[in-house]
């Protein structure tokens, strides 16, 4: 299965570029910046990766993005994310960034994007791999800043496919980014949220009524209420999931506990990605062989995640046939 898995074309639509900041490169930008960080070496940013919640996280988290200051940063952070896309044969990335983090640090949005940008399209162009990117509203944070944010993107609109929601879920409800969203949404953006992840399932119904948003990240527990479940499949609502991420953020006990093996049998749309890779301890592939080894699985169904993940992307139609084609035809040769 493995070999199979390896071997798999995958589409990933959720992704932190800020998580996917391993403890190496972590290192040499501090360097590189004369930025002290308050660890002695990468092995010992890695042991401080043992978190209990999704806060724990998000402390150590945008401790990291500190070391992010310039262009050449956030081309080195997205180029090594993209190779690692080469290396799990990702074919298709729907990247999630965080201008907020950045531009409160005095990091300009512009500073952002020429070195997220920059990097995606050299993939595309060297790698052959098709990229989106989405702009995350940090729901800590308030509506005034996400309105600003959302300003600041304005010169860079058709570069930006959608906007989303992430950051700590609990205590901040879908509807306290209501307006910003109606505006990015008048503005021709697509939108998504974080929802159901350690908040209710009714965190899902509302980021579909009141969002408007066309696919969920994460909606685990989406299974606490049997109608929204009928409704995610017969509205073909996507569900961006996250095995690993969820059991490193306790979020399932373990892999075998995961529900998401349930709900693709159910004929839930649901696809594998690799959240804040660096953090959750894999990429891509890791994620896959994990649910395998947990949940044991057909070749066919392993290719229904990104079969999923494709219907559910924001890549033009003719990339979602090409795509289809080559995961049909894998599967075929197998």
């Amino acid at each position: 299965m493995h070999h199979f898995i390896a071997g798999l074309p995958k589409v990933e639509l959720h992704l932190h570029i800020e998580g996917s900041l391993e403890p190496e490169l972590m290192f040499e930008l501090a360097q590189r910046n004369n930025i002290d960080i308050s660890f002695a070496s990468p092995d010992e940013v890695r042991a401080a990766y043992d978190f209990t919640d999704l806060q724990s996280f998000l402390d150590i988290y945008y401790q990291g993005a500190q070391v992010l200051l310039t262009k050449h940063d956030f081309f080195d952070l997205t180029w090594a994310y993209m190779l690692r896309c080469k290396a799990d044969n990702v074919l298709h990335a729907e990247l999630f960034f965080d201008p907020q983090t950045h531009t409160q640090r005095g990091v300009s949005f512009d500073t952002v994007m020429q070195g997220i940008t920059t990097a995606l399209i050299q993939a595309e162009q060297e790698l052959g791999i098709s990229s989106q990117l989405i702009l995350c509203f940090l729901r800590h944070l308030d509506e005034t800043s996400a309105f600003e944010t959302l300003a600041l993107a304005k010169p860079w609109r058709e570069q930006i496919v959608a906007v989303g929601l992430d950051s700590s879920e609990v205590g901040h409800p879908p509807e306290k980014f209501a307006r910003v969203f109606a505006a990015a949404r008048e503005q021709g953006y697509l939108a998504v949220a974080h929802a159901g992840e350690e908040g209710p399932a009714s965190n899902i119904i509302d980021a579909l009524d009141i969002l408007q948003v066309s696919r969920i990240d994460h909606g685990v527990r989406c299974v606490d209420d049997a109608q929204l479940v009928a409704r995610l499949i017969d509205q073909k609502v996507h569900l961006t999931m996250c095995p690993l991420s969820n059991v490193k953020l306790k979020v399932f006990g373990a892999m075998d506990q995961h529900n998401i093996v349930d709900l693709l049998r159910q004929g839930v749309s649901v696809g594998i990605n690799a959240d804040d890779p660096a953090y959750f301890g894999g990429y891509m592939n890791d994620n896959f062989y994990a649910v395998a080894a947990a949940h044991p699985l057909t070749h066919q169904e392993l290719a229904l995640f990104t079969l999923h993940a494709i219907e559910a992307s924001f890549c033009s139609t003719e990339r979602k046939h090409a795509l289809r084609q080559q995961v049909h035809a894998y599967v075929d040769g197998h």
